[in-house]
């Protein structure tokens, strides 16, 4: 069992989500009909890294896991990590002040 340690313990919400995008992983490799292997020796890692992977690892790095993304023909979907960043966008516009016009001289 791997120590706790700040690296690797993540909150329950995103570790569950690292599992999914593993899951989603893996069911795109099975899709296009390629082993683990393939797919390993395609992202220059091992075939552990990519069960690693599949089961959501944390440890791995994010550089493996866009290197297994482009060996699937999947890396443009890297573009949509932050892409929406509506909380970002609503702060910034709170943020913004409003300008007032001057009052008409008559």
């Amino acid at each position: 069992m791997a120590k706790n340690t700040m690296g690797t313990k993540l909150p329950r919400r995103l570790e569950q989500k690292m599992i999914l995008m593993g899951e989603q992983i893996k069911l795109a490799r099975l899709r296009r009909n390629l082993s683990i292997a393939q797919v390993a020796e395609r992202a220059t890692c091992s075939p552990l890294t990519i069960a690693r992977i599949e089961k959501g690892s944390s440890t791995v790095s994010i550089g493996i896991y866009a290197r297994v993304l482009y060996a699937l023909q999947l890396d443009d979907d890297l573009l949509l990590i932050a892409k929406e960043d509506t909380l970002g966008r609503t702060l910034q516009d709170l943020s913004l002040k409003h300008r007032q016009r001057a009052s008409k001289k008559e």
